[in-house]
């Protein structure tokens, strides 16, 4: 799956529809944004069932505030729709695909006490 764009209109539905989203906020002003974007997008193409979804922090000004994007870029995963991991930085693949494993090994069982204590 390619990347797509996550607005703030979009983005309770796409956590709603996928088990792992992760979300790069970014700028294309942004040089080591840029320098990422190629990395998140072939990282993507072999993990069909994870939505990797862009935020673009100037377009999405309101959303990037809610959430806390204080330096860009910053990668944010969900899972089962509880924010499970949210780091600025710029990542290699060997180090996306490391998270991405980490990602899929939470226990649900973990995930749903998550959401009861929310």
């Amino acid at each position: 799956m390619s990347t797509v764009t996550v607005t703030a209109e979009t983005l309770k539905g796409r956590i709603e529809q996928h088990d792992i989203v992760l979300l790069d906020f970014w700028a294309a002003w942004c040089g080591p944004c840029r320098m990422f974007a190629p990395v998140f997008e072939a990282v993507s193409e072999p993990h069909p069932d994870i939505l990797f979804g862009k935020v673009d922090t100037e377009a999405e000004q309101e959303l990037a505030a809610a959430a806390g994007i204080t330096s860009i870029p910053t990668l944010m995963a969900f899972r089962g729709g509880v924010l499970v991991f949210s780091q600025p930085g710029a990542f290699a693949a060997r180090e996306l695909e490391d998270l991405i494993g980490q990602i899929r090994a939470i226990d649900p069982a973990e995930l749903s006490a998550a959401k009861a204590r929310a």
